[in-house]
């Protein structure tokens, strides 16, 4: 026989996958480890202490009672008049800055309420942007209020706040937001 009729058949060449499911564990494992996963932190509110049953609440006059309804379909009305949020913070501005000024408005800042009433089904960004106009309204008298004392900004006043200092602005200018549902009779 010849050399060329001994010809052994040979086999294709293999990759060994022996170690594949190694690498592939391992790269598992990693980026598990370095995936960062972002949390919904939500909207950050210091709630008051739960009332005692025994007390009746505050009362509060309807002139210092700024009233924002948001109902399902998304309509904002403002004192019970349609409106848009772009008009918000106005109508704060206009409320909390009043000084018994205007009879439709409150008789001082530190009684001047934002009531927000919402309905379960109020589309939320809706929710979210009024809510942000109303804080805005705030910031914008805090901001004016830091810079007739002197500072820059409300944000510089309150970094200067942290060695110890009382709130002055908070004091004069307090943040009295109302969340709420609507009357069911509504």
């Amino acid at each position: 026989m010849s050399i060329l009729a001994k010809k052994k058949k040979r086999d294709g060449a293999e990759i060994p996958t022996s170690s594949m499911a190694d690498i592939a564990f391992l790269l598992l494992i990693f980026f598990l480890v370095t995936t960062t996963i972002d949390v919904d932190t939500g909207i950050g509110m210091t709630l008051p202490p739960e009332p005692d049953e025994t007390t009746p609440p505050p009362p509060v006059s309807d002139r210092n009672m700024l009233k924002i309804l948001i109902n399902a379909q998304g309509q904002v009305l403002l004192e019970d008049l349609p409106s848009n949020v772009g008009q918000i913070r106005g109508e704060v501005l206009t409320h909390v800055q009043n000084n018994g000024a205007d009879a439709r408005y409150s008789d001082s800042p530190s009684k001047a309420v934002v009531s927000i009433k919402t309905d379960r089904l109020t589309p939320y960004n809706l929710y979210i942007q009024t809510l942000d106009e109303v804080w805005m309204a705030y910031f914008e008298i805090w901001d004016t209020e830091a810079r007739s004392l002197g500072f820059p900004s409300y944000i510089e006043y309150r970094s200067d706040l942290e060695s110890g200092g009382e709130n002055v602005i908070r004091e004069k200018w307090p943040a009295q937001v109302s969340l709420a549902e609507p009357d069911p009779g509504n």
